[in-house]
């Protein structure tokens, strides 16, 4: 058998110079170099037996190859010349250019596809590729020039100045700094932390395009999102698809959320859910707007307030809600919300409306400003001004100032026990009045019941400076007052002008019927506003 074989050293060994080596002096003519072929440059020994070696040249010591642009060294190799490609052994490194390196302990290049197929098979030991501030590891990677691809599917990790991201699969591009991810992807920096199944990511922006379900915890916030953008960055977030943010016990839903952690400001868009589990309310609405560094929230369009903390939930709605948070993150802090413009609010056991309201959660008090109405039960209150003071989110009393007017709708054809007076106090057990009293210039119109027959005695007018009344089952009982004056007229001898007091109006035209008539305003009709001398309004 004939063995071709030869061994030879030489300090610089490249394919054009091959015809100078064999034929002894006479030297090549320069030849402008085929960039589609890979190029010897360098090998201490160089080693060649057809047989043995698969038609390969064995080389070792200081290997250096080229290939279009881009160097590869390793301790030893196997050229195949004929297949246009190599294997590599121990310290491989490939660098391209001044901003891109490959290193491993094994690698595979076809300079046809040009590829490299890079292991490493040392343990502790990994593939690295970096790209300027970028750096890929893996224990398997495949990197195609072409399209300055480089991927694995055996899991790795992507460093750059900030940002640790690790997956199954993942793809990144050097020359648009794009990144794709799949399967356990977790991207950690030293203010948050994200974790989904697929990620698209840009080095270069920052931009981190969410694909499916995926969780954002930095700090008190977690997001989650199945659809949007992440700025790593800024740490502002574009979220879709019903994304959630969560917050020391409040969410923020929402068809669309934009999100900055570095100021603590959120903003979301159409069918907003803001659910402060802590209170127990929710606030409904097309557009809201929560400050979490101040603890400010705001919402409007179909905005709807919901207190959930009792068995029946109390609905309120207004064009606009503004929550102010004080003395926050600490043991004394308290929030007041404002809600103004054609205010409507339903409760089983409650309705009410006006044109704006505040509520103070420091003394549980409701303020209600602007033609002001309450009603409960058969039970309703008007003034200039109406406080509803809360205890355990059931209303406990209620205030009534200037222009006070209470009206009881009997059984019957306008039938009403009323009294007006300067200011009126109504005090409630198990969210219904069970006493009431006037005060100052009180007037009333009542009608005494038989209690043989419950039908009613007559008609009682009476003026004082001070009236109670005590309530059963929302039924006038008895009432008390100190010295008065009055007149009490048989049913049959009503005078006309004696069944109603001056500015007596039932308004239960206005009335919310639902939690769904809470969006119906319905004004009161022309001439029965209630006129004041100095309107109050807080918004």
């Amino acid at each position: 058998m004939f063995t071709a074989l030869f061994i030879v050293h030489y300090s610089l060994f490249t394919n054009a110079g091959r015809a100078s080596f064999f034929n002894g002096t006479e030297r090549a003519k320069p030849q402008k170099k085929d960039k589609d072929r890979v190029y010897l440059v360098h090998a201490d020994e160089l080693r060649y037996d057809r047989w043995r070696n698969n038609d390969a040249q064995v080389l070792t010591g200081k290997v250096q190859f080229e290939h279009d642009g881009a160097r590869l060294y390793c301790d030893s190799a196997n050229f195949f010349e004929a297949s246009n490609s190599f294997e590599a052994w121990h310290n491989v490194r490939m660098v391209q250019g001044d901003t891109l390196s490959l290193t491993s302990d094994y690698g595979y290049y076809d300079g046809n596809s040009k590829t490299m197929e890079a292991k490493a098979f040392i343990q502790g030991k990994q593939v690295v590729l970096r790209n300027r501030t970028t750096t890929l590891y893996t224990e398997n990677l495949y990197f195609d020039r072409i399209d300055n691809l480089g991927y694995y599917n055996t899991g790795g990790k992507l460093v750059d100045k900030t940002t640790t991201l690790t997956s199954v699969y993942g793809e990144y591009h050097t020359d648009t700094k794009d990144a794709f991810f799949t399967n356990d992807v977790k991207m950690v920096d030293k203010k948050f932390t994200l974790t989904t199944d697929t990620l698209n990511y840009n080095t270069r922006t920052k931009l981190a395009n969410i694909m499916g379900p995926s969780d954002i915890v930095s700090g008190r916030s977690h997001i989650y999102s199945e659809q949007g953008s992440y700025n790593t960055a800024t740490e502002q977030a574009e979220l879709l698809n019903r994304s959630r943010l969560d917050n020391g016990g409040r969410t923020l839903v929402g068809d669309s959320l934009w999100h900055d952690g570095n100021s603590g400001i959120s903003e979301a868009f159409v069918n907003v859910e803001y659910n402060d589990t802590v209170n127990k309310n929710i606030l409904l609405c097309d557009y809201g707007y929560y400050n979490d560094s101040t603890g400010y929230a705001m919402c409007t369009d179909k905005a709807v307030s919901i207190d959930y903390s009792q068995r029946d939930s109390l609905f309120i709605h207004a064009d606009t809600f503004k929550v102010f948070s004080y003395n926050l993150n600490t043991d004394s802090v308290y929030r007041i919300m404002h809600a103004y413009n054609k205010v409507r609010a339903f409760r089983i056991d409650l309705q009410a409306v006006c044109d704006s309201l505040v509520y103070n959660s420091k003394d549980s008090c409701l303020t209600m400003h602007i033609d002001p109405i309450v009603w409960n039960g058969n039970q309703q209150l008007v003034g200039e001004e109406i406080q509803v003071f809360m205890r355990d989110s059931v209303i406990d009393h209620a205030h009534v100032i200037n222009q006070a007017f209470s009206i009881e709708k009997l059984q019957g054809d306008d039938v009403y026990n009323q009294v007006s007076s300067k200011e009126m106090f109504a005090y409630f057990t198990n969210g219904e009045i069970h006493e009431t009293m006037a005060k100052d210039n009180v007037i009333v119109d009542y009608y005494p019941v038989d209690n043989a027959d419950t039908s009613y005695v007559g008609l009682v007018y009476m003026e004082t400076s001070e009236l109670r009344m005590f309530m059963e089952q929302r039924k006038l009982k008895r009432i008390w007052s100190p010295r008065s004056e009055g007149t009490m007229y048989p049913m049959s001898q009503i005078p006309p002008a004696n069944r109603f007091l001056e500015g007596f109006q039932w308004f239960d035209y206005v009335r919310p019927l639902s939690k769904h008539d809470i969006f119906n305003w319905r004004p009161k009709k022309e001439g029965t506003q209630m006129k004041t001398k100095k309107a109050k309004r807080d918004q």
